[in-house]
């Protein structure tokens, strides 16, 4: 996996490389907290990037609202154009909690709009945290709301390699144990379908299909494919498919 690298026309300047320095070595001796002091346009999210790198470690970024955590998870991809910045919030649009009034003896029902692009860039983030080391991840006070034990969400993980031998009617079966919906007219988001000896999933993160052609038993060919032309964007050799949901629970523990 690549290093964190910051790509930026300009180096740190004035107090930044202090800053900089300073940071990195309260890291360096356990230091639980530390404050970045700076007025507006100071340059604390370039500041912030610079300590990422020189810290090369998987980054939690989190800021107390969406407007703030989508404003931040643009500067940073900017910073990183090479690694994986990942957006981690809300995914309601809007929400309204359950309620009664007593003075005109009115019920208001619960009721919620989900963002559908939200929640695959929800599950692209988790991915990429058990695939890669290179990960800044951005993200409202939301993301303290646990999802369960990580240990738990990683066992139920689907892996198939090219060369394999898998009982194709035990994956079907799995994928939706995983909340995988089988539909063989379209695909979308969370689906999978089974032409002859082809498997088709569109994982919850992605916005591609991977094709899996199997010869009897055996894993012949995994493909990318992209989901409106259904042209061919990359072979590969191996491909996860994680559970269409974060709340997940592995049959051993049910």
């Amino acid at each position: 996996m690549p290093d964190l690298k910051v790509h930026a026309p300009f180096e740190p300047t004035g107090d930044q490389p202090t800053a900089i320095d300073g940071l990195v070595r309260g890291l360096g001796e356990g230091l639980r907290h530390q404050v970045l002091l700076g007025a507006t346009g100071t340059g604390k999210t370039y500041t912030a990037a610079k300590l990422i790198e020189a810290v090369n470690r998987p980054t939690l970024v989190m800021a107390h609202n969406k407007t703030l955590a989508a404003q931040l998870y643009q500067e940073f991809r900017e910073f990183f154009p090479d690694n994986a910045v990942e957006y981690f919030v809300s995914y309601y649009d809007y929400f309204q909690p359950e309620a009664y009034l007593p003075r005109s003896d009115t019920y208001i029902e619960k009721d919620s709009s989900r963002n559908d692009e939200i929640d695959r860039l929800r599950h692209n983030a988790t991915r990429a945290l058990f695939e890669r080391r290179d990960v800044v991840i951005v993200a409202s006070v939301s993301c303290i709301y646990g999802l369960g034990a990580p240990v738990d969400y990683g066992a139920t993980v689907i892996s198939l390699k090219v060369g394999g031998r898998y009982r194709r009617d035990g994956i079907l079966r799995h994928l939706v144990d995983l909340q995988y919906q089988r539909n063989d007219a379209a695909l979308a988001r969370s689906r999978f379908r089974v032409r002859g000896d082809v498997l088709e999933v569109q994982p919850p993160h992605g916005e591609y299909i991977v094709r899996v052609d199997f010869f009897g038993d055996e894993v012949e060919r995994i493909v990318e494919v992209d989901a409106l032309t259904g042209e061919v964007q990359a072979e590969r050799r191996d491909v996860n498919f994680y559970p269409a949901t974060h709340y997940v629970t592995p049959r051993d523990k049910l």
